[in-house]
């Protein structure tokens, strides 16, 4: 079975895209869920038509495959903000970045890859905790 590997990122707007890494398709959405559905649309659009028109298409689409989603790091961080799950004092205390640098991750700065290791670090450590006391 492909995998395919998609990026969801949250737009100025707060709505959602998702698009694919290594090949052409996308989607967009009010919700994370209504991107992911609006991109498997696009994909079955795309085969169906180049199957009409005789168009090559990716061989993937005819069998199984699945699709990975990551979130990228500043839409991760700002849909646990907004949802209240997470304040920046509580992703202060994980990732050890001040607020005020995390405001601006949230606001459309992208960190740089140290800045975002840590984060990405500091949610993995979240996670271990979390499993070890739901375990």
């Amino acid at each position: 079975m492909t995998t395919i590997e998609a990026i969801i990122e949250r737009a100025q707007d707060g709505t959602f895209t998702v698009f694919c890494k290594d090949e052409i398709f996308s989607g967009a959405g009010e919700t994370i869920e209504a991107a992911k559905e609006d991109m498997m649309k696009q994909m079955e659009f795309y085969r169906d038509t180049a199957v009409a028109e005789g168009f090559k298409y990716p061989a993937f689409l005819d069998g199984e495959y699945s699709v990975h989603y990551t979130l990228d790091m500043p839409s991760l961080m700002k849909y646990y903000v907004e949802s209240g799950l997470l304040s920046l004092s509580g992703i202060e205390k994980v990732t050890g970045i001040n607020q005020k640098q995390l405001w601006s991750y949230l606001n459309g700065t992208r960190p740089r890859k140290a800045q975002a290791e840590r984060i990405e670090k500091g949610f993995q450590k979240l996670t271990q905790d979390l499993n070890a006391i739901f375990a």
